[in-house]
């Protein structure tokens, strides 16, 4: 007791989350920094964002090195990017006025051949970003600084998804000329952003140096290199804690109590459109949509939140999180709160209302719950064998290789082993159409919802260029989504930066994945 006395007491989450605002982004840099050290979770498999082994990984290095014909703001809203205008000159003709004096790395100019290539390179079978572009009838140079994207119906979510991975723009010969060694170790970028990739040393580290012939002027970077480094929590959390590193976007945000309380580090959350939620599968014992809702009303998401994130993360009732509202921000905060029916929080439970829908449905069998021995999955799956207990349904957790753990996406045998898999899912696109059009009878992440009308309001939303318009329908897509509960939503985790006391400006949103944020980091004021 002494030595506890002398020592101080552990940091809780509440004390934690008193020092964590909920920011767009940091402040602003004062002046420039030599190098910074950054830290992340893994080592990027590729550097290709069209290879399907790209991640969040490679997008939290390649969005400083990479730019997109549209740019997302910290804001979450989205901005003229490498294309200076874009325009829908006919209800399906999408049109990019690309930007003048544009130099790529290598010392080329950017051109118009160069957009055509790239989003053909997207747009090909098998490539990571392939799905945005089967809307696509043909993508064509109309000018000598004009691209043309004819669609077989307007698609508001197409404009959404140049602001990501989608939009990315290559230079044609930098690729081509690298062959297969574009994307690993040995090879180089092929961009035109703030830094460029100087060195990757697989297994240690990748270097990313200004790029002091970068177009944008008023945008350069304010770092003259950034080291990335990757870790486990423990090792990310002493070296933020001990001044070896300068900061990181945390991926287990739980490990911000420690960093939120320690002095020497700074944490604050943005809006994120990244929720944990429990995926239904077609396995059968959760196939009457009563016995989710029940499950969902029973289950304790505070408790969840507390458990696997800390007590950082926020009770959800919709799988996308607020950082898909990237316009009509007041009436997509007005529909959460009475999303379902109901304007009471997500976070509190009605074992009784639950208990009525279980009564109501007359053959019940066992449900399994997937786990894979991570915190989280872990917390998650106990929750809902809890929740089962509690209104009368028996429940089991089955623990799957975390290798072969996301493999129900692709398998419809795997996704017999259970009938509820966990996952957090995030969107690249900061609109709501951008998520609920995984409600279509032919998507590949859930398996439940299966409803013409549902489908044809994804088609009248997608098309909907009226911002106004598109909201409405993206809320009825929600409480149509909501009513069938093909996933049952946990919690929210908001996007978390941790900054070292030397350095500040990058933003707090969920942007960072697609925006320039390393060009913002720079040095704090006296």
């Amino acid at each position: 007791m002494a030595l506890l006395a002398a020592c101080g007491q552990p940091p809780t989450s509440t004390e934690a989350k008193q020092n964590i605002r909920l920011v767009d982004s940091t402040p602003p840099a004062a002046g420039a920094i030599d190098q910074a050290t950054w830290l992340m979770a893994k080592e990027p498999a590729t550097l290709d964002l069209d290879n399907d082994a790209a991640g969040a990984n490679s997008d939290l290095i390649l969005a400083n090195v990479c730019e997109r014909l549209v740019q997302l703001q910290p804001d979450l809203t989205i901005k003229p990017g490498l294309a200076e205008k874009y325009e829908w000159t006919s209800p399906n003709t999408l049109m990019f006025t690309i930007r003048a004096g544009v130099t790529f790395h290598s010392g080329a100019a950017m051109t118009a051949d160069d957009v055509v290539w790239s989003l053909q390179r997207h747009a090909a079978d098998g490539a990571n970003e392939s799905d945005e572009f089967t809307g696509v009838t043909s993508i064509a140079k109309t000018g000598d600084n004009q691209v043309t994207v004819t669609l077989k119906a307007a698609d508001a979510v197409f404009l959404q998804a140049m602001a990501g991975d989608a939009g990315v723009v290559l230079e044609r010969r930098a690729v081509e000329s690298q062959g297969a060694t574009y994307g690993t170790p040995r090879g180089t970028d092929a961009c035109s952003g703030p830094f460029r990739l100087q060195s990757w040393n697989s297994g240690s580290q990748i270097v990313l140096s200004k790029f002091d012939r970068y177009w944008n002027t008023s945008r350069a970077a304010k770092a003259a290199k950034i080291t990335f480094r990757w870790a486990d929590d423990d090792a990310l959390v002493n070296s933020l804690v001990t001044g070896a590193a300068d900061g990181a976007y945390l991926e287990n945000i739980s490990a911000a109590t420690r960093l939120a309380t320690g002095g020497t580090t700074t944490v604050s959350q943005g809006r994120d459109t990244r929720v944990w939620s429990l995926m239904v599968t077609e396995r059968g014992g959760l196939s009457d949509a009563r016995l989710r809702k029940a499950l969902s009303l029973a289950l304790d998401r505070e408790g969840v939140s507390r458990a696997a994130l800390a007590g950082f993360g926020q009770p959800a009732k919709e799988p996308v999180g607020p950082g898909a509202w990237g316009y009509e921000v007041d009436t997509f905060r007005a529909a959460y709160d009475t999303l379902g029916g109901s304007p009471a929080a997500p976070s509190e439970q009605d074992i009784e209302a639950a208990k009525r829908l279980v009564a109501e449905v007359p053959a019940k069998q066992p449900i399994v719950v997937a786990s894979d021995t991570t915190p989280a999955r872990n917390v998650i799956a106990n929750a809902v064998v809890d929740a089962a207990k509690k209104i009368g349904l028996e429940a089991s957790i089955v623990q799957i290789p975390t290798q072969q753990y996301g493999d129900y996406y692709s398998s419809r045998e795997a996704r017999q082993k259970a009938d509820l898999y966990t996952d957090d899912y995030f969107i690249s696109k900061n609109d709501p159409v951008g998520f609920y059009k995984n409600g279509a009878s032919t998507s590949t992440v859930q398996w439940i919802l299966k409803d013409p009308e549902y489908d044809q309001l994804i088609s009248q939303a997608r098309a909907a260029l009226d911002d106004r318009q598109r909201a409405a329908l993206a809320i009825d897509l929600a409480n149509r989504w909501a009513d069938t509960m093909p996933w049952i939503s946990v919690v929210q985790s908001p996007s978390t930066v941790v900054l070292g006391d030397k350095v500040t400006g990058v933003p707090a949103s969920g942007c960072y994945r697609y925006y320039p944020w390393a060009a913002d980091l720079g040095a704090k004021g006296a």
